[in-house]
């Protein structure tokens, strides 16, 4: 990365985080970072692509935290619970990564993050993760009768949940989440079906 890309990233990282998305502009960013607006471009294609690129990096490495820190051998429903739990905190306490959340600009950011495959970048929770399905299976703490893939796809659609939290209402969202995964930890760990 060159450093006027990296002085870039650093400056609107400081104002996204002090401002948000909506307020900051590229001018100020550019101002910020002391160059002309039309370096901007050298580098990004619009705010919305810095911006994503800034969300992506936030987001991996608070994934990376977690995992990193998650007692793996615990039970796998306070894995879960300790895993949605310290996402959804971490996601309200970063600045950028909390953007996710506004109502005003969730829609954009969501578009914005199919379309550049984002979800590409956390590809490494699965890959990890799936040989912790794999252990919890092996040692009786999860069905069996369902494959490891299939289990991972149905964590996938707990994430995704994410999307509909506005529909959910974002009052009720932490708590919806928590019972949805709730109950369907209970329903991979019941090993008697």
């Amino acid at each position: 990365m060159t450093d006027k890309k990296a002085e870039i990233l650093r400056c609107a990282k400081e104002l996204f985080s002090a401002r948000g998305f909506k307020d900051t502009g590229v001018a100020e960013i550019m101002k910020a970072a002391g160059m002309a607006v039309g370096t901007f471009y050298n580098y990004f294609t619009s705010k919305d692509q810095l911006f994503m690129e800034l969300f992506n990096a936030e987001n991996v490495r608070l994934k990376k935290s977690i995992l990193d820190t998650l007692d793996l051998e615990a039970d796998p429903m306070a894995v879960m619970k300790e895993m949605t739990g310290r996402n959804l905190r971490g996601m309200l306490e970063n600045p950028i990564l909390r953007e996710w959340y506004n109502r005003e600009v969730f829609q954009k950011l969501e578009q914005n993050y199919r379309e550049e495959n984002a979800v590409e970048c956390v590809d490494f929770l699965y890959d990890s993760f799936i040989d912790v399905v794999r252990k919890w299976q092996a040692d009786g703490k999860m069905r069996r009768d369902i494959s490891p893939e299939l289990i991972m796809a149905i964590f996938a659609a707990l994430v995704s949940v994410d999307t509909h939290k506005a529909e959910i209402g974002l009052h009720y969202f932490p708590q919806v989440l928590d019972y949805m995964s709730e109950f369907t930890m209970k329903g991979l760990m019941d090993t008697g079906a």
